[in-house]
């Protein structure tokens, strides 16, 4: 198996994976992008409800398109980015969250209890990480960073060829 994410060192600059997953829990608000009708993108804002290792809780209403498009193709991309600086992750949806989490997290978000009755209308799913992007376009040249959740790996890209 690969390393947490968390347990990724050794890259340049002091950068670390653990910025990059410390970035998602400071900035929850995220765009969620899925596979919808006729293979088409679908986009919406979504909100990271908890964060363990390398996985991602969401929830949702049985009742909503994400969660039919989720059903057919679980693939999704989520982006969250503040300033320069921006955190891109895929993976594959997978509905199995245990019972006491789906109260854990119901039980944190003030939002979720105002516009539902209780967890058990919800549906939860999480997202183990694949692969993650970070981004930061205030050096120059800017920087890209790449893990790989099959490899272990996390690389430097330079996407912007050689410097003037």
């Amino acid at each position: 198996h690969p390393p947490l994410l968390g347990q990724c060192d050794g890259l340049q600059d002091g950068k670390s994976m653990k910025e990059a997953l410390d970035f998602l829990k400071a900035h929850p608000e995220i765009a969620l992008a899925t596979v919808g009708e006729g293979n088409l993108p679908r986009l919406r804002v979504f909100q990271i409800m908890k964060m363990d290792g390398n996985t991602l809780y969401f929830a949702t209403a049985p009742t909503k398109r994400v969660y039919a498009e989720l059903l057919v193709n679980p693939a999704v991309e989520v982006l969250s980015r503040e300033g320069n600086v921006s955190v891109r992750v895929s993976g594959n949806a997978v509905f199995d969250v245990p019972d006491s989490v789906q109260k854990e997290i119901f039980d944190i978000n003030p939002v979720l209890q105002r516009l539902y009755a209780d967890y058990t209308r919800l549906v939860y799913f999480r997202v183990p990480i694949d692969n993650l992007d970070y981004y930061d376009l205030t050096p120059t040249p800017p920087v890209l960073r790449h893990y790989d959740a099959r490899t272990g790996e996390f690389k430097d890209l330079n996407p912007y060829g050689s410097q003037k």
